[in-house]
């Protein structure tokens, strides 16, 4: 993909910061915690592969239940949060709504069902080399970390420290 010059000169200018700490991530069906997005989402477009994880586990929970209430019919499959310990290099910080301004996103567009702009940067951070992306959650109070495999050794930055089953 080709990406527009301003938006790489943008995210260039803002640094890129080391990310050591507790994540959260939700998966369906016994289906691995470093299982990457490949089809694309809100923060990558399809050829650029993501694991998506939240700072809180409340946030993590919040993103989920907004997947379940998009389908059509109630998932049944087994439903499991990992902590894990993340520690990675090349992290850019997004949660400030000016920096987001600065990369053409306002906060409310967090929640659009257009991923357009969120796709595009998010691919060209990972274009530049970054390893994460700290942005604010739509869904609650909270911050998520999107993760690019590319970039990174998902295997040696994330570390599995708790598996717990949950349903509702």
């Amino acid at each position: 993909m080709v990406y527009d010059h301003e938006l790489l000169d943008a995210l260039q200018s803002l640094g890129s910061v080391v990310w050591q700490g507790l994540v959260y991530r939700h998966m369906f069906a016994n289906y691995p915690p470093l299982l990457e997005n490949r089809r694309g989402a809100r923060w990558n477009p399809p050829d650029v592969p993501a694991i998506y994880t939240s700072l809180e586990r409340q946030t993590v929970l919040a993103e989920a239940a907004h997947h379940i209430e998009l389908q059509p019919l109630r998932p049944r499959a087994v439903r499991t949060v990992y902590t894990m310990r993340a520690s990675l290099s090349a992290v850019l910080d997004l949660r400030d709504p000016d920096i987001l301004a600065r990369v053409g996103l306002q906060l409310q567009s967090l929640a659009d069902t257009d991923w357009s702009r969120c796709q595009l940067v998010g691919g060209a951070a990972e274009f530049l080399g970054h390893d994460g992306l700290l942005i604010p959650s739509a869904r609650a109070q909270g911050t998520n970390l999107v993760i690019f495999p590319n970039r990174c050794d998902p295997e040696e930055e994330l570390e599995i420290i708790e598996k717990e089953s949950i349903s509702e």
